[in-house]
């Protein structure tokens, strides 16, 4: 705290100091050779090769602190770059943070961004290794993930071939429902919510990638891969047209009258949370069909001739998914505008 009683902020406190506090005992992955505190880090490569990846949160665009909490927040940053990660058959090792934000932020909000961002780096299995804070208008995260192959071939999104069978591991259009929750303003006091509500606020503010799913897998590897992150049609879109396939999806095969449940809650429709949802973090690959498919896996269509993705034979009307610059239609809203 200040003098005067006020939460002591970022200028209060100086960039050194801050830089200090939020890294002081803080315990790293066995990769990170040299974490912070020095010109740069130093991370371990055994293999000869590292996947990595970047990705960036803006305030009022990606998230808002009214809505989430710091934890929520750091937490989320690293979660959507590790799942990147692991989609390529990687395990996370390391995290680079960069962090802009406005002097007079309270060191309390930082502390709690640095917080989540760590505790989501361990669950990944990484640590963070370094990165810059500096000032700016608003709080932008800026996080670049690296991950170690172990010797393995990368999992590619141009992997797939006809015959295989499409699948999902994770839940697909909570994070979706937990965004029109809070853009509809039917959040209530906590005690008076559904414990589906609940679950879809959690979801969004917090995702929870299914890294195991993925990780775990030593033999029956997807043959093609992607974390679903821009929606489930966007981001099999981009896996089709890597691969120079088609795909159709089996909508029967998708539902969850859990999520059916929060839809009529307010107005809403679980199908379209499901398909063109974003920020789902769930990961969808390609199985050979003869297989049967690894645990924490179910199938959810096929892969055929041809080009793009259908929903039981026909052209879904609806918009596949979320694009930083188009921006997304009302009902397919993967952060805040």
């Amino acid at each position: 705290m200040s003098e005067d009683g006020t939460a002591q902020t970022v200028r209060e406190l100086g960039e050194f100091a801050l830089i200090d506090r939020i890294n002081a005992g803080r315990a790293h992955a066995r990769e990170v050779l040299i974490g912070p505190g020095d010109d740069a880090a130093l991370i371990a490569a055994p293999d000869g090769r590292f996947v990595v990846t970047t990705d960036m949160l803006v305030e009022g665009r990606h998230f808002r602190f009214d809505w989430s909490s710091p934890v929520d927040v750091g937490r989320k940053a690293i979660a959507q770059n590790a799942a990147d990660v692991v989609a390529m058959g990687a395990r996370p090792t390391s995290f680079v943070v960069a962090l802009g934000c406005p002097a007079d932020t309270p060191v309390s909000v930082i502390e709690g961004l640095a917080d989540g961002m760590w505790q989501e780096a361990a669950r990944a299995g990484g640590s963070i290794a370094g990165g810059d804070l500096v000032r700016s208008s608003e709080v932008v995260i800026s996080v670049t993930a690296f991950g170690d192959l172990g010797g393995a071939v990368e999992v590619r999104r141009s992997g797939a071939s006809k015959g295989e069978i499409v699948a999902v591991a994770g839940e697909l259009g909570w994070s979706a429902a937990g965004l029109a929750l809070l853009e509809r303003g039917t959040v209530r006091a906590t005690t008076e919510l559904s414990r589906f509500e609940a679950k879809a606020l959690e979801t969004h503010r917090v995702p929870q990638p299914v890294y195991d799913a993925v990780l775990a897998l030593a033999a029956n590897r997807p043959r093609a891969l992607t974390d679903i992150s821009d929606g489930l049609l966007a981001d099999l879109g981009h896996l089709a047209r890597a691969s120079g396939v088609s795909i159709d999806i089996d909508r029967a095969l998708l539902a969850d009258p859990e999520l059916d449940a929060v839809a009529t809650s307010v107005n809403a429709d679980a199908p379209q949370w499901i398909l063109a949802g974003g920020e789902d973090h769930a990961f969808a690959g390609t199985f050979d069909a003869d297989a049967p498919l690894p645990p924490g896996w179910r199938r959810i269509g096929t892969v055929g001739v041809g080009s793009g993705v259908t929903v039981d034979g026909t052209t879904p009307n609806m918009r596949g998914g979320w694009d930083s610059f188009r921006g997304s239609d009302e009902s397919s809203t993967p952060s805040p505008r």
